[in-house]
C-alpha cells in the first residue's frame, strides 16, 4: 500500500481539525514537513476521497456533525510498512548492529581500537592510548563521532537501539532523513567530547548520549512549534530524565550495572535542548510570518 500526498499546505494553515477527523475515521495518514510546507499522506487507494473529504470540511468536524460508525481499530503498520518512512533511523541501528558483531559488543580489541575516541594499544594487562591530537594529524577524524556505535554487551545494545528507533523516527517523519543524521553525528561529537573531558583516556561508546540530544531536541521544539510527530509522552520524558538523575547520583554503578558515561548523557541532552531551541523558534517564526 503506497502512500501519496494529498494536501500540501502553508505551515500556517491549521490542519489539527482534519487530522481529528481522520482519526473519527480511522483513516491511515500521517503529516510531515517538506520545504516549508505541511504535507499530507495518505494510501494512495483513498486519495481522491480524503482529498474530496478536505474540500467539504477543511477544519474538520468539531461539532461532530458526521455520523461516523464505529469500526474495529486498525491494526498499526508493519515492520516492512515503517522502514519506508525511517531509512536514515534503520540505516545507523544496521550500521550499530554491524558493528556490534564485528566488536563482539566491545570484546575483540584489535576491531574496537579503530571506533573508540581514542586509538589504544593493549600492553600485558594494561591499555596505553593515543592521544587525540595524534590520531587527528594522522586523519582518524571518524573517531569523533564512531564511539556511538560500540557497544558493550547485549542489553547495551538493545535498549539503545530501541531508543533510538523511537526517535529516531520521529525526528526524520517531520524534519527528514538528512536532518536526522545531522543531528546525530552533532550530537554523538559534542557528548563524545564531554565525557573525553570529564573522565580522561578512558573506552567508553553507546548511543545514549545521541538519544539525550535526540530526547531534549523533540522536548523543547515541541515547546514552542507543537506537532504530534514530537509530542512525547510525560511519563517517558520524567522517566528519561529521572534515570538522568539516577546514574549521576552513582547508585546505577554502585550496585554493579558498570561505568556510565554521565557527561556523555548530560553533553547531549544540553546540545540537544540548544538544537531544540533553535528549530523550534525558526519554525515559530514561520508559522507567525
Amino acid at each position: 500500500m503506497s502512500a501519496v500526498a494529498v494536501l500540501r499546505l502553508p505551515l500556517a494553515a491549521d490542519l489539527s481539525g482534519f487530522v481529528q477527523l481522520l482519526q473519527r475515521m480511522q483513516v491511515p495518514h500521517r503529516v510531515s514537513e517538506e520545504a516549508g510546507e505541511q504535507v499530507l499522506w495518505v494510501p494512495a487507494e483513498i486519495s481522491d476521497d480524503v482529498r474530496s473529504l478536505y474540500e467539504r470540511f477543511p477544519a474538520g468536524d468539531p461539532d461532530l456533525q458526521l455520523d461516523i460508525p464505529a469500526r474495529q481499530p486498525l491494526s498499526r503498520p508493519g515492520f516492512v510498512e515503517q522502514l519506508k518512512y525511517a531509512k536514515a533511523t534503520a540505516s545507523v541501528l544496521l550500521l550499530t548492529l554491524v558493528v556490534a558483531a564485528l566488536t563482539l559488543l566491545g570484546d575483540n580489541l584489535d576491531t574496537m581500537r579503530w571506533l573508540t575516541f581514542l586509538e589504544f594499544r593493549v600492553v600485558g594487562e594494561y591499555i596505553q592510548f593515543t592521544p587525540l591530537a595524534d590520531s587527528l594529524a594522522a586523519g582518524q577524524w571518524w573517531r569523533l563521532v564512531t564511539p556511538m556505535l560500540i557497544h558493550f554487551g547485549i542489553l547495551h545494545l538493545a535498549m539503545n537501539g530501541m531508543w533510538y528507533w523511537e526517535l529516531g523516527r520521529r525526528i526524520e517523519s517531520r524534519q527528514g532523513g538528512v536532518n536526522l543524521i545531522g543531528l546525530t553525528l552533532l550530537f554523538s561529537l559534542v557528548s563524545n567530547f564531554a565525557q573525553y573531558l570529564f573522565s580522561g583516556p578512558t573506552l567508553f561508546g553507546g548511543l545514549s548520549g545521541v538519544l539525550y540530544g535526540l530526547l531534549g531536541h523533540c522536548w523543547i521544539f515541541q515547546l514552542l512549534a507543537p506537532n504530534p510527530a514530537y509530542r512525547l509522552p510525560r511519563g517517558v520524558l520524567v522517566m528519561m530524565l529521572v534515570w538522568l538523575l539516577v546514574c549521576l547520583s552513582g547508585l546505577v554503578s554502585a550496585i554493579g550495572f558498570g561505568q556510565i558515561a554521565n557527561a556523555a548523557h548530560v553533553g547531549g541532552l544540553f546540545i540537544g535542548c540548544f538544537t531544540g531551541l533553535l528549530g523550534g523558534l525558526y519554525n515559530r517564526r514561520k508559522l507567525a510570518a
